[in-house]
């Protein structure tokens, strides 16, 4: 163990302002030392491996106190995807605004595509250690304490920085889930309840819990404590053993912190919206305001193939009541290993879903770029109504579908309404009408 802090919270908690904090502070225009305060209360986590930190690393924060962030998974399975199309999905995710990229490879040579994807990041990396130490067994249950820590810190060591790692499940969990319609739906999860149903042993991660901090201690890693009790399904929101779960998070932060070690929470993926507020205020109750993570959630289970939108709608309104980071859901969710094209569409739904949490939680300078597409708008300024949209490539595309010669870049309509049934070209029209009467 190092002698000296090492954490981002033990050096906020001594009184560091470290390069970490300096830059967030700058990007999310914050006093430093605001950034700093947070960080060491635990509302705030900067997830910055020292090993990545020292590569190609652009920190950045999470939490209430800063701008909505979103994540983006990428990773192969068992029978798709290799390295280059990893890398691909990564450099899109990024490309079009993704905060984190979590890293789910469960198939191939996991350690050369985690290297590759870690070694091209700017942004922070995540991983969830189980999928890859379950590769190591023929089954689920002959996985040991051992074999998952040394995962855990094979993942820290090559500079992971946070990992959903499924510490609060409990065997006295496991009958609370037997009338649920889709039971355990984190794969994660799962595993860890296949394992204790087998053994009739407590979750290791949870009996081991001090060592998982010794490795995060060590290496600043981010806990992304999971929610393997999710639902997975409407029917299933906000029933006893997702909130059971929730209570023992809560419990796990509290030791985590007392080791410097920064944490996040994991939040649910089917939630109807009227129990949204619910979902976000027990878990800044129970887990003492740490960071919310959150999958969605979808407010609607009918929707194969457009999940990012069902999805999307549910995270808005997280982000709107204090979650801090949105798990992207990609068209593919629930049905296929997504593709490039699958990332681009979930990254940009997700995009649109923090960009109106921050507006509707009324963060200063939130709608300032909302006011400038519309004046560009309503100026009829085409190239610059491109240029503020978050995916710039996909409006000029449509644009130039039906006008796509140069003439139509300072036209004052569109192929919608045409140029006499343009509202905004007539109300041009009666403003100088007036302006001339007056």
């Amino acid at each position: 163990m190092a002698s000296t802090p090492v954490t981002q919270m033990a050096r906020a908690r001594s009184g560091e302002v470290t390069p970490e904090m300096k830059r967030v502070a700058a990007v999310e225009g914050m006093v430093p030392d605001d950034v700093r305060s947070e960080v060491a209360a635990g509302r705030l986590v900067i997830p910055a491996n020292v090993n990545h930190a020292a590569k190609v690393l652009e920190p950045m924060g999470i939490g209430t106190s800063v701008t909505c962030k979103i994540n983006a998974n990428i990773g192969n399975s068992a029978l798709e995807s290799d390295i280059d199309t990893e890398l691909e999905k990564l450099h899109l995710a990024v490309h079009y605004g993704a905060d984190t990229v979590m890293d789910l490879s469960t198939g191939g040579d996991i350690n050369q595509i985690r290297e590759a994807i870690i070694d091209s990041s700017t942004v922070p990396i995540g991983t969830v250690p189980i999928y890859q130490a379950v590769q190591q067994v023929k089954r689920a249950e002959d996985l040991t304490a051992e074999m998952m820590l040394e995962v855990i810190e094979e993942q820290a060591r090559q500079g992971v920085d946070y990992m959903t790692v499924h510490c609060g499940i409990l065997l006295e969990h496991l009958p609370m889930t037997v009338d649920r319609i889709t039971g355990i739906v984190s794969r994660g999860g799962s595993l860890m309840a296949q394992w204790m149903m087998f053994h009739h042993l407590q979750n290791p991660l949870y009996s081991e819990f001090d060592r998982l901090l010794d490795i995060a201690a060590e290496y600043d890693v981010t806990l992304s404590l999971g929610d393997s009790l999710r639902p997975g399904c409407l029917a299933d929101a906000c029933d006893d053993a997702q909130y059971a779960e929730l209570r023992v998070l809560g419990e796990l932060t509290e030791r985590a912190w007392e080791r410097d070690v920064q944490v996040m929470i994991e939040g649910p993926g089917h939630v109807p919206m009227h129990l949204i507020a619910e979902n976000v205020e027990k878990q800044k109750e129970w887990c003492h305001g740490a960071p919310f993570y959150v999958l969605g959630p979808l407010v609607t289970d009918i929707a194969p193939g457009y999940d990012h939108i069902t999805s999307a709608i549910g995270a808005a309104m997280m982000g709107w009541y204090g979650a801090a980071m949105l798990c992207y859901v990609t068209p593919k969710e629930h049905l296929g290993l997504p593709g490039p094209e699958d990332v681009r569409q979930g990254v940009i739904a997700y995009k649109i879903a923090a960009h109106a949490a921050d507006v509707a939680r009324g963060r200063p300078g939130a709608r300032d770029r909302d006011d400038e597409l519309s004046r560009a708008r309503y100026a009829f300024d085409w190239e610059k109504q491109f240029k503020l949209s978050l995916d710039p490539e996909r409006a000029r595309e449509y644009h130039d579908e039906t006008l796509g010669h140069d003439y139509y870049k300072t036209a004052e309509f569109c192929s919608m309404c045409g140029p006499k049934f343009c509202s905004m070209r007539i109300t041009h029209q009666i403003e100088d009408g007036l302006k001339a009467l007056s």
